[in-house]
């Protein structure tokens, strides 16, 4: 595969490049200083969704989805982040049927290396494969998720495995005072053609503790090793902004040996950090650090990334 894009991870407050086996933080919820590092500058160069494959000390690699909708316009990306190096953004082509509009989350499927499932804002989910030595992704099946609600609106997904068995999760983004998010919960795995198959959904009401306003409620959702939920939650009031961002402590996920998922959502989420000035649309745990990767799709303003220790 060739290596490639996401970037630079700054240590919180301090300009320095983050150790991702640092310890557990004790600090208390607080607006993040700058750590961000922009990997994009324009309206089709934010991150919508992102994935990290694999890492090996600071190092990280991983793949971007963007929300473009036009013919010719970039989908996915592959990264590669290594402390100290400029950022590097590599364009992977989209084969195997038509471009999808408005790619908003992609998680890899547990067990692969090469496998994963993008979801697009209409609930269009695609299960790909990497092909030519990382140069390309192939479509392998394409399904709506089900239990759609009347408006809803897809920024998140995420595959998890517990006791051999696969879950998914994901959420209408909400919008407001009026209208939080759904939470969606099911049983996971793929049939003999690649189809993505659901069991039975479960749905639960979400509400971000911050930002105000204008929230989205879910922007993107994630569970830790241990079965923490984590959420981000953006505020968007217009291609310039202002954006305001949170990551939440949500709940918690769990699934029976007989494959039954059960998702509890706190009556009052924990407010784990603040991220002012960007809109988080992309969270994904690290594997084996405790540290989460964030990406920003800041609209004429591009995408950015960092990390923070939030899965620990």
């Amino acid at each position: 595969m060739r290596k490639t894009v996401l970037t630079a991870i700054v240590a919180l407050g301090t300009g320095a490049a983050v150790a991702f086996g640092a310890g557990p933080s004790t600090a208390q919820p607080k607006p993040a200083t700058d750590p961000w590092v922009q990997i994009g500058s324009d309206i089709k160069s934010g991150v919508s969704g992102l994935t990290v494959t694999s890492r090996s000390g600071g190092t990280l690699h991983t793949l971007v989805v963007r929300d473009n909708k036009k013919p010719g316009e970039n989908r996915i990306a592959e990264a590669t982040y290594r402390p100290g190096r400029t950022p590097e953004v590599s364009p992977i082509s989209w084969r195997g049927g038509p471009e999808p509009v408005d790619l908003e989350a992609i998680d890899a499927v547990p067990g692969t290396s090469d496998e994963f499932v993008a979801v697009a804002s209409r609930g269009l989910a695609y299960h790909v494969k990497l092909a030519d030595a990382g140069e390309a992704v192939e479509v392998l099946d394409v399904a709506p998720l089900p239990a759609i609600g009347d408006g809803d609106d897809f920024e998140s997904f995420s595959l998890t495995s517990r006791n051999g068995k696969l879950a998914a999760l994901w959420a209408d983004r909400g919008a407001g005072k009026e209208r939080p998010a759904t939470v969606y919960s099911a049983p996971f795995s793929f049939g003999s053609y690649g189809e993505s198959e659901f069991g039975k959904v479960r749905k639960s009401v979400f509400r971000a503790p911050y930002p105000s306003g204008d929230v989205r409620h879910v922007s993107d959702i994630d569970v830790t090793k241990s079965g923490r939920v984590l959420i981000s939650s953006a505020s968007d009031s217009g291609d310039d902004g202002p954006f305001d961002s949170a990551v939440s402590d949500a709940g918690k996920l769990s699934v029976t040996r007989a494959g039954a998922v059960r998702l509890s959502l706190a009556k009052s989420p924990e407010l784990l950090e603040k991220f002012k000035g960007h809109k988080i649309e992309a969270l994904h745990c690290v594997p084996g650090s405790g540290r989460a990767a964030l990406g920003t799709d800041d609209e004429n303003a591009g995408g950015s990334v960092t990390t923070s220790r939030l899965c620990a």
